[in-house]
C-alpha cells in the first residue's frame, strides 16, 4: 500500500494525464480486437484467453488475422512471436525498473511497447520505476476490458471494420515516439528503419521488416558516441594531420 501512494505521489502532472490518455486508446484498441476476432468467426473465450495470456496488441491482431485466414495455428504462434522479438531490446533497456521475484517476471508480462516508452523518456530512477509498473498494470486492465465488451460487441455488430477502430494502434504508436523524434540522433536512426521497413515490407513476411529496421540501432549509437565527443576531438578526427 505504500509503494502504491508513492507511485501515486510520483505520477502527477503530465505524466499522470498522459498515461491516462494512453490507457483510454488502448482500451479502444481492446474492443477492436474483441470485435475483430469474435466477428471472424472465431469463439468469445480465444480473444480474452489471448489477451490475458499473451498481452501483446501487434502479435494478437496478427495471430488472429492468420487464423482468421485459413493459416496454420502453429503459423500463427511462430508469426507473433517473431513480432514480439523486439522484446528482447526492450528487456535490456528498462531491466532495471522490473525489480527481483515475482515482480520481475511480472514486470516482463507487462513489458510491451508504451510501457517501455514511457519509462525511457523518465530521468528519474523512481519516475521510471512509477510510470512502467502504472502504465503497465493500467493497460492490463483497461486492455482486458476492452476486449470483454468487443467480443461482446463482436456477436452484435456484423461489420467491425466500419467502426474504424484499428486505427487507433498505430494512433497510440506514433503519439508515443513523436517526443523522441525531437533529438536528432533518435529521428535519423527513426527515418533509416523505416526506410528499411517499408522496402522489406513487400517482398518479406509479415514481422520480418519490423525485425530489420533494428539495424537502424547501430547507426544511432554511432552518431550519438560522435555528437558526445568533444569538440576539439571532432575537430582532429576530420583534419588531416600534416
Amino acid at each position: 500500500m505504500r509503494s502504491v501512494r508513492r507511485t501515486l505521489r510520483t505520477l502527477q502532472g503530465d505524466l499522470a494525464r498522459d498515461i491516462a490518455l494512453v490507457l483510454l486508446a488502448d482500451g479502444i484498441v481492446g474492443v477492436s480486437f474483441g470485435a475483430i476476432t469474435v466477428s471472424a468467426g472465431l469463439p468469445v473465450w480465444l480473444p480474452m484467453l489471448l489477451s490475458v495470456l499473451a498481452f501483446a496488441g501487434a502479435s494478437q491482431f496478427l495471430f488472429v488475422g492468420i487464423i482468421a485466414a485459413g493459416g496454420n495455428p502453429v503459423a500463427a504462434v511462430l508469426a507473433g512471436l517473431l513480432v514480439n522479438a523486439r522484446h528482447v531490446p526492450f528487456g535490456f533497456a528498462v531491466g532495471d525498473v522490473l525489480g527481483r521475484g515475482w515482480r520481475r517476471w511480472a514486470g516482463i508480462h507487462l513489458m510491451i511497447d508504451e510501457t517501455v516508452a514511457f519509462a525511457l523518456a523518465q530521468r528519474e530512477a523512481e519516475r521510471r520505476r512509477a510510470a512502467y509498473w502504472a502504465c503497465g498494470v493500467g493497460l492490463f486492465v483497461c486492455w482486458n476490458l476492452g476486449v470483454v465488451l468487443g467480443a461482446v460487441a463482436g456477436t452484435v455488430v456484423s461489420d467491425t471494420a466500419a467502426l474504424g477502430l484499428d486505427a487507433a494502434f498505430p494512433a497510440v504508436l506514433l503519439a508515443l515516439v513523436l517526443p523522441s523524434l525531437r533529438d536528432k540522433t533518435t529521428g535519423a536512426a527513426a527515418l533509416v528503419g523505416v526506410a528499411v521497413a517499408l522496402v522489406a515490407t513487400p517482398v518479406l513476411p509479415a514481422g520480418l521488416p519490423v525485425l530489420l529496421a533494428l539495424l537502424a540501432l547501430p547507426i544511432a549509437f554511432v552518431l550519438r558516441g560522435r555528437l558526445d565527443e568533444p569538440a576539439h576531438v571532432r575537430e582532429e578526427a576530420s583534419c588531416p594531420s600534416r
